[in-house]
């Protein structure tokens, strides 16, 4: 196993409780040299899988492997993989120096790594200050720096960004940007969408255990729509609905407003189109697409499977 360049494989991983199925027939690869979202509504099984991945939970059927090899049979596993699965897995009498000596000292890292840790994450100045007084924010920097202990290829970060200020966010942007140019393999949860559309190259989605999409999130997101503003919003809407019967037809949903958001042509044709049914347009604007309403897209009970 090369420790340079590390996939994340899941195939076929299925995990039963019972009755209940948290995780079904799974199958993604998460790439090094990018930040993969991994994301889904509350209970669509995102935890489970990556506890999984970190062998916290056996499968029921199917493998999780990094490196070609399950997290179990890694032969340092915090040299290889550094998880974020608990936003506050702290003594809060210890304080941050003491926390990271401890997982230091299990690992077999030196103190020196403790304090390089402390100043990379921006935690030097509170090292000395016990965790229960810490923010959200600060949370997440020793949870990141625990994770970081053994410099690891892989990273697996669980809602990463809670409690960050923007300017939290903007450096964990810039931290996990460089961490990928380095040619990590990042895999982040999280519910915050429009944050972290600033944050990843590519998606995994899953809905109810399963695999909805997975992908470079531009591309599943697909070319802008139009978002039109008219007081002949539904004449307008039903006469782009049948715009092209040879061709595949637009796809248009209204919005709030009295606007309508048209998918499948682009502002010329839809003012072209106006102005041949002489409808009025107040508004064109092209919009570019968002992961927020990707996700939506995906995840509603409408959607279906590419």
């Amino acid at each position: 196993m090369s420790d340079d360049r590390l996939k994340i494989e899941v195939s076929h991983l299925t995990k039963r409780y019972g009755a209940v199925t948290a995780v079904r027939d799974l199958t993604f690869t998460v790439e090094p040299g990018v930040v993969t979202g991994f994301l889904g509504p509350n209970g669509a099984g995102k935890t489970t899988t990556m506890r999984m991945l970190t062998g916290l939970v056996s499968p029921t059927s199917g493998a999780a492997t990094i490196g070609g090899r399950p997290y179990r049979r890694l032969p340092r596993p915090s040299r290889t993989v550094g998880a974020v699965l608990d936003a506050n897995a702290f003594h809060p009498g210890h304080t941050a120096r003491d926390h990271l000596r401890v997982y230091a000292a299990m690992g077999g890292y030196p103190d020196s790594r403790v304090a390089e840790l402390l100043d990379l994450l921006g935690l030097a100045e509170a090292a000395d200050r016990r965790t229960r007084g810490f923010s959200t924010g600060m949370r997440q920097r020793l949870n990141l720096a625990t994770a970081l202990l053994g410099d690891p290829r892989v990273l697996l970060l669980d809602e990463p960004s809670n409690g960050l200020d923007p300017e939290g966010m903007r450096w964990l942007r810039s931290f996990l940007r460089q961490l990928a140019d380095e040619g990590r393999t990042v895999l982040i949860s999280s519910h915050v969408l429009s944050e972290i559309q600033q944050l990843v190259d590519d998606v995994v989605v899953i809905r109810r255990g399963e695999l909805i999409a997975a992908g470079p999130w531009s591309r599943l997101a697909g070319p802008p729509a139009v978002l039109v503003s008219s007081p002949d919003a539904d004449q307008l809407a039903a006469a782009l609905r049948v715009s092209r019967p040879d061709r595949d037809a637009p796809r248009v949903e209204p919005v709030e407003g009295g606007r309508l958001r048209v998918h499948g042509l682009d502002a010329p044709d839809v003012a072209d189109l106006a102005a041949a049914h002489r409808l009025r347009v107040h508004e064109l604007v092209t919009e570019a697409p968002g992961l927020e309403q990707l996700f939506l897209h995906l995840t509603t009970d409408k959607a279906a499977a590419p």
